[in-house]
């Protein structure tokens, strides 16, 4: 099957060679000539047989809007676009109604696998209308691991997005226990050898996966990560799945905490932690460290 891919990084060329190795042909575009089959957006179009499928693999936000709203101009009836990026689920919906009166149709699809995808397979979530999502099986199964697992139709549109969110959400909450489970195994007197530790939990225990996994090759690299600073970014799915309990009224604890505690790596010295330290001086007389 033909395919329009755009954006080319470390993602999306390893999606490129994955289909490319499953018998897809695969017209890549991307901003750095290097990376790219075609010079332009246009040319990616003029290359593909109707009716066309094009894959963006871009960040979300400003620039997925542009790459949509120009490929709108370049695409016929029929075509489809598939937004393979971190969009919001709640920009979806509003994208396929400015593309069906143009008669081109739109599927989301949260993608998971990182840099392992390639090798291993992707997890896709994917939200749109039956006959074009049937339409790009595909794709979807060259992409997905070997086997049952690996794919789910999640509904309609902005339920691929929305999934992957979700998914982004607990993803947060079991990396917080694995770290916050390390430190306790390094500040103990008892344990000697945290890494064996980690290593000996990979199998036959109930906390195996492959988190757990990636991080034992991280120990391998640096057994006491000393090497990398504790301050860790976010790409916006954790706040949207609180913001999402929060509306639905659900109690998401582990989510929540996992995602104030990643705030709280930023801070050098917490203002809050500075207040707490203030009033347990102030009404107990506890000592404070002086700057």
């Amino acid at each position: 099957m033909q395919l329009g891919l755009i954006g080319l990084g470390r993602m999306g060329g390893n999606m490129r060679e994955r289909l490319r190795s499953a018998g897809h042909e695969v017209v890549g575009f991307d901003h750095h000539p290097e990376n790219s089959d075609v010079a332009n957006l246009a040319e990616l179009v003029e290359k593909l047989a109707a009716p066309r499928v094009i894959w963006t693999m871009v960040p979300a936000g400003q620039i997925t809007e542009d790459t949509i709203n120009e490929l709108s101009g370049l695409l016929s009836e029929g075509d489809i676009i598939i937004d393979g990026g971190n969009s919001k689920f709640t920009d979806d919906a509003p994208r396929a109604e400015r593309l069906k009166p143009k008669g081109i149709k739109y599927i989301d699809c949260g993608v998971s696998g990182g840099v392992w995808g390639r090798q291993l397979g992707y997890a896709l979530m994917v939200g749109g209308d039956e006959a074009d999502v049937e339409h790009c099986r595909p794709i979807f199964e060259a992409l997905k691991p070997e086997g049952e697992f690996g794919f789910a139709h999640a509904g309609t549109h902005g339920a691929g997005h929305y999934a992957k969110m979700i998914h982004n959400g607990i993803e947060y909450g079991m990396m917080q226990a694995y770290g916050e489970g390390y430190e306790i195994l390094m500040a103990s007197e008892l344990v000697t050898n945290v890494p064996a530790v980690i290593k000996s939990w990979r199998e036959g225990s109930v906390v195996k996966s492959w988190l757990l996994d990636l991080l034992d090759r991280a120990l391998d690299a640096d057994p006491e990560l000393a090497q990398i600073r504790g301050y860790v970014e976010d790409t916006g799915e954790g706040r949207w799945t609180v913001d999402e309990a929060v509306r639905l009224a659900v109690p998401a604890h582990v989510l929540a905490a996992s995602i104030f505690t990643r705030f709280e790596s930023r801070q050098d010295d917490s203002p809050a932690m500075k207040a707490v330290a203030a009033l347990r001086q102030q009404f107990g007389g506890h000592a404070v460290k002086s700057v």
